[in-house]
């Protein structure tokens, strides 16, 4: 077991009833990039993805396509939602969908707790229902319609009439926990702060109780009490970041995971900040430990979406750059927590000027010229002069900044930090020619300092950069013949990353095949 503390992340489980966009992977990816950062940093780290199932958006696309809830979620999972983690590298340690009896026992013995605690009451309800957002809309979230739905009420986010609900439902005393959450809000529970200043507007204005039962429709987990009643989706969902790890079944495996960290799409941020740690208080369980909202993926300066057509499927890029490039874009090129733009141009740019010309190029020609200078051996340094100090003092700042930068779940940042190594290398290499030392025989030990300089730099990049791009890193590994003197990539410690002579000299290199290809494309 490792020897750190507890790190338990979580994606949002998604919605499968639309194929993956690269907002989905968007999120996935930076939740796997932060899970590779901390299991490589020796901490007891357990990813958590998966799919919410239930619900009547579910129940109404299975019968539009003829088919069973069942058949047609156990489709859209192992069609499109299985083989997006695979597109993506991503190393997830489990996969929860809301529709294994794991799940239904525990969601079961959660809402029965909350029940037996005195949290929940029967009650009547009526009021404008918006079946894509699979939620009640207050006031200030419905519009009036136009065009084809003009006269009528509209959910502000989906641009869809509203459905007028009456039923007699099960209620969660949401507005007990009013007080208990606005000071929750005075740590730093919700990130970044943009995110907090809306949840604590949002919960100033007063809770009102939550339905938390449908009866109109039977495709969900029913009441433990009374089974002519599921329980409401929202509800369901979350629970599955505590059901994943035992909850209501291994006490000692929940609590070796438990609390765990959210990151979500802002649009979902009520759910997790305001309604998931009210239940989470009405059961006596520990609230989590924090939820990060991240900002949305825009296109064309539009939110991405099936029904405006701007989703776009994550093998569109994968196809043509690789999963690398799809991961390090996305995670370098938006301040994690703010909206981003997407474009083609941006992505090709980044792509040739970062990845091929930048780190791809300085890590072929080092290998190249060991294996010309050197017969492929890692040279010894010779003493070390100011500059080559500099390069040390370079990657050691870079990994202690990149350490705090994921701390603060800023993935951009930590890239940021990482990538003035390959600046600094790039012109090392251009300032001291080893090309030109190589002529003079009078220069071979400053030729041979100059060459594993370039080799540990690199050597600390591989270790930095792997929870971003794990397969180019691993190439870069193995060509620098560190698997093996020090063994496997990923099991290189992190946060020693920036300590100066890992390398030992008199490691063979291995001939390194571009690490990104030139791209042919017409974008």
């Amino acid at each position: 077991m490792p020897t750190g503390e507890s790190f338990y992340i979580t994606t949002p489980i998604y919605y499968p009833s639309d194929v993956p966009h690269i907002g989905h992977g968007y999120t996935t990816v930076a939740v796997d990039a932060l899970a590779r950062w901390h299991r490589q940093a020796g901490d007891d780290t357990w990813m958590l993805t998966g799919t919410d199932e239930h619900g009547q958006k579910m129940l109404r696309a299975a019968a539009a396509n003829g088919a069973t809830p069942q058949e047609w979620v156990d489709r859209l999972v192992g069609e499109s939602w299985f083989p997006l983690l695979k597109t993506l590298d991503v190393a997830n340690d489990d996969f929860i969908r809301t529709t294994q009896p794991r799940h239904e026992e525990r969601v079961q013995k959660f809402v029965q707790a909350i029940y037996d605690r005195g949290y929940i009451y029967a009650g009547e309800f009526e009021a404008l229902y918006c079946v894509g957002c699979e939620e009640f809309k207050t006031e200030s979230e419905i519009v009036d319609g136009t065009g084809a739905f003009e006269g009528l009420k509209v959910c502000a986010i989906h641009s869809i009439p509203l459905e007028l609900l009456q039923e007699k439902n099960y209620f969660f005393k949401l507005s007990e926990f009013q007080d208990q959450l606005l000071e929750l809000y005075k740590t730093d529970f919700v990130r970044p702060d943009s995110a907090r200043n809306e949840v604590v507007s949002f919960v100033k204005q007063g809770l009102k109780d939550l339905s938390i039962s449908r009866s109109t429709f039977d495709w969900g987990i029913k009441v433990p009490w009374d089974e002519s009643h599921v329980i409401y989706v929202w509800v369901d969902a979350l629970l599955n970041y505590a059901t994943a790890v035992g909850y209501g079944a291994d006490p000692e495996e929940f609590a070796r995971r438990w609390p765990a960290y959210h990151v979500v799409g802002k649009d979902i941020l009520r759910f997790h900040a305001v309604i998931w740690p009210a239940m989470l208080l009405a059961a006596g369980v520990e609230v989590p430990r924090g939820v990060y909202a991240h900002g949305w993926l825009l296109v064309g300066g539009e939110k991405m979406s099936k029904s405006k057509l701007t989703g776009i499927a994550p093998t569109e890029i994968t196809d043509v750059f690789g999963s690398d490039a799809y991961r390090f874009y996305f995670l370098s090129a938006i301040a994690f927590g703010q909206d981003g733009s997407f474009s083609w141009e941006d992505l090709s740019a980044r792509y040739q000027a970062e990845l091929a010309n930048g780190f791809g190029n300085l890590a072929s020609r080092t290998v190249a010229m060991i294996e010309r200078y050197f017969e492929g051996v890692v040279p010894p340094a010779g003493e070390y002069s100011a500059q080559d100090l500099a390069i040390q003092q370079t990657v050691a700042d870079a990994a202690a900044t990149a350490d705090a930068a994921i701390d603060r779940f800023r993935i951009d940042e930590a890239i940021a930090a990482i990538w003035t190594i390959v600046d600094a290398l790039n012109l090392y290499i251009t300032e001291n020619e080893p090309w030109a030392l190589a002529k003079d025989d009078a220069q071979r030990e400053r030729l041979g300092t100059v060459l594993y300089t370039a080799a540990e730099g690199l050597r600390a990049l591989a270790v930095l950069l792997s929870p971003v791009t794990p397969v180019a890193t691993e190439k870069l590994w193995v060509a620098l013949g560190a698997a093996e003197s020090l063994g496997r990539l990923q099991d290189q410690p992190i946060r020693e990353a920036g300590a100066w002579g890992a390398l030992k000299p008199g490691t063979s290199v291995n001939g390194l095949a571009p690490l990104f290809p030139r791209v042919e494309q017409s974008v």
